[in-house]
C-alpha cells in the first residue's frame, strides 16, 4: 500500500467491508425471523449470532432443529457447511501465522466469508505489506460487518414474524454467496469443484435433513483436489 499507517490501513479495510452490510443486514435480519419462528428465545438467538458467527451454518442448524432431526445430523450437517473455514485459515496462515495468539485468536473468532475474501485478496495484491499492516486491514473490514451482523439479528429476532413475507429478506442469503464466490474461481479445478457441489446437491436434495449437502461437498472436494493433482502431473 501507499501507506503504512496503521490509521489509514483500518480506515481502508473500514471502506472495503462496508459494502457487504447490504447484504449481511436482511440475512441476519432472515436468521433472527426464522430462529424466532422455530421457537429459540431471544437468548439462543443472540447466542447463535454472537457466538456462532456462522450464517449459513445457523441456518441449517435451526432448520434441522425446526425438522427435529437427531442431534448428530445436525452437528454433522452444519460442520460440513462450515469446513470452508478450515481451509480459509490454512490459507491465511502463511500471512497471519506469526501474529501474537490472542491476534490470531480473535482472527479465528472474526473469520468469515466477507472478512476472508477482502483479506486474502488484499494480502495477495500486497505481499509486502507488513503483518501488523495485514492485522490492522483485516480488523477494519470485519469492523462494520459484525455489528451489523449482531445487530440486524436481535432487530429479527425482536420483530419475529412482524415483517411481511413480501419483502423476501432471504435474497441475502444467495446474493452474499455469489458475490463471494464467483471471483474466487479462478482456476479450472475451482469450478469443476463447483459445478460438482451444485450437480450432485441437487440430485440428492431427496436425501433426509439435508444429508445431501455432506455428501456434495465431499464430491466437491474430491473432484476439485483430483483435477488439483492431475494438473501438477502433467506439469512435471
Amino acid at each position: 500500500m501507499a501507506t503504512s499507517n496503521p490509521k489509514s490501513i483500518y480506515l481502508r479495510g473500514i471502506f472495503d467491508g462496508a459494502p457487504f452490510v447490504l447484504v449481511v443486514v436482511p440475512f441476519s435480519l432472515l436468521f433472527g425471523v426464522v430462529a424466532t419462528e422455530a421457537g429459540l428465545p431471544m437468548a439462543q438467538v443472540m447466542g447463535f449470532s454472537i457466538l456462532v458467527i456462522a450464517g449459513a451454518a445457523q441456518f441449517t442448524a435451526v432448520q434441522l432443529m425446526s425438522d427435529q432431526a437427531p442431534l448428530m445430523i445436525i452437528l454433522a450437517t452444519s460442520l460440513a457447511v462450515n469446513l470452508r473455514m478450515a481451509m480459509y485459515s490454512a490459507s491465511m496462515t502463511p500471512h497471519l501465522g506469526g501474529a501474537k495468539l490472542w491476534q490470531r485468536a480473535l482472527v479465528a473468532y472474526l473469520l468469515v466469508d466477507q472478512s476472508y475474501l477482502m483479506a486474502i485478496s488484499h494480502y495477495e495484491k500486497h505481499p509486502k505489506i507488513s503483518l501488523s499492516a495485514k492485522l490492522w486491514y483485516f480488523f477494519g473490514v470485519i469492523t462494520p460487518v459484525a455489528p451489523a451482523w449482531y445487530i440486524s439479528s436481535y432487530i429479527g429476532a425482536l420483530v419475529g414474524t412482524a415483517i411481511p413475507p413480501e419483502y423476501a429478506l432471504d435474497f441475502g442469503l444467495p446474493i452474499t454467496f455469489l458475490a463471494m464466490i464467483a471471483p474466487s474461481l479462478r482456476t479450472v479445478a475451482h469450478i469443476a469443484a463447483a459445478l460438482t457441489s451444485v450437480i450432485v446437491a441437487l440430485a440428492l436434495a431427496w436425501m433426509p435433513y439435508g444429508t445431501g449437502l455432506l455428501v456434495a461437498a465431499l464430491a466437491a472436494m474430491i473432484v476439485g483436489a483430483e483435477y488439483e493433482r492431475r494438473s501438477e502431473r502433467r506439469r512435471a
